[in-house]
């Protein structure tokens, strides 16, 4: 989608490429093969991290982070090394705004000066994307413009880790855009009604609200599972790892399971708040618009309570999506309980892995 200023930096032709999800808790691999009758699964794979390798979206442990993605490609028997990754966080700006009407060609020479209003970084210190929407609806004489802003560090830090792991960056995307893709593949795209994609991962939920099939409002928030994890943590004073294990279901001694649930429900009732505020706040300025369903996606989104809560919060029809929805795979090669395991993870890795370097 976008891809001109963020991944063409990188662009070397269209050729076979890996969707690579680094994520704060684990990385993330698919690869797909497209035939006459569409996509089909080639690769798929997962990696843990260590905890707080990568914090808020920004790589603090590259050793680590390089190690993990040679690690996977190992395992997977991956030969293709052109790769599409995605960002996420506070360093990402994504705007819809509204400018006089011009060519891209024109915008393109332009764009520097007009996003500076609107970007809270020193406009140096930062790659600009854009893409134009089309005619401002009121016809005013403008246009509307989805504006994404990111900065530059974050993306060096991202291409030199997938460097160091012997791969080769293409595109890098948004991890927001790259669920559209993934769905625009699996789904049919409601024509006349507005959908919300989330994407609750370790640290950071995704939102894309879509109208029409096109992106019409993103926001990352600052929770996710990690948070539900933490909230164990200072309930029963454990160490991380006891209580990554608690909230996924184990046991620890001297823990009563229904003590942590207590604990779990406040922790998943703060994330259904933040998807709930997003979503109105996206009403509030779309007036007389509505939301018809929610989709969930990422690893947090197994957790119980989580779907229902979200439904609760919002009144509003929510499902778990599956990227795999209309990707033909191997049953021999991938055991169908272990693609539907694996499925609430891959959805950003699989947005990237349709990417191809010089996409727009």
């Amino acid at each position: 989608m976008l891809s001109k200023s963020l991944s063409d930096i990188f662009a070397i032709g269209k050729k076979e490429t890996i969707g690579l999800d680094i994520g704060s808790s684990s990385i993330k691999l698919v690869q797909l093969k497209e035939g006459k009758k569409g996509y089909s699964l080639a690769k798929m794979g997962m990696v843990p991290l260590p905890h707080e390798a990568i914090v808020d979206g920004s790589i603090i442990d590259a050793s680590s982070v390089v190690q993990a993605i040679r690690d996977l490609i190992k395992d997977q028997k991956v030969k293709a090394r052109n790769v599409a990754s995605s960002i996420s966080g506070h360093s990402v700006i994504i705007k819809r705004i509204n400018l006089p009407v011009m060519s891209e060609e024109e915008l393109s020479d332009s764009i520097q000066w007009e996003a500076e209003q609107y970007i809270p970084f020193n406009i140096e210190e930062v790659n600009i994307d854009f893409q134009i929407i089309g005619a401002d609806p009121e016809g005013k004489g403008q246009m509307e413009v989805l504006l994404v802003a990111c900065k530059k560090e974050v993306v060096d830090d991202y291409v030199n880790v997938i460097r160091e792991a012997g791969l080769n960056p293409v595109v890098l995307d948004i991890d927001a855009f790259t669920l559209e893709n993934m769905f625009e593949i699996n789904y049919p795209l409601p024509k006349e009604e507005n959908i919300a994609l989330v994407n609750i991962g370790a640290s950071v939920t995704n939102i894309n609200i879509l109208s029409e099939g096109i992106t019409s409002f993103t926001r990352d928030v600052a929770v996710g599972g990690n948070r539900l994890t933490e909230e164990i943590q200072k309930a029963f004073h454990l160490n991380f790892d006891d209580a990554e294990r608690l909230k996924k279901g184990g046991e620890v001694e001297g823990v009563e399971k229904e003590e942590v649930k207590a604990v779990l429900e406040k922790a998943v009732d703060l994330i259904a708040s933040e998807v709930k505020r997003t979503i109105d706040f996206f009403l509030a300025q779309a007036s007389g618009e509505y939301v018809a369903k929610i989709y969930l996606s990422g690893g947090s989104s197994k957790l119980d309570g989580v779907l229902e809560s979200i439904l609760e919060k919002t009144g509003i029809a929510t499902e778990r999506l599956n990227p795999f929805n209309s990707i033909e795979y191997n049953k021999k090669r991938f055991a169908p309980s272990h693609v539907a395991e694996m499925a609430p993870f891959m959805a950003v890795a699989v947005g990237l892995a349709l990417r191809r370097a010089g996409d727009k």
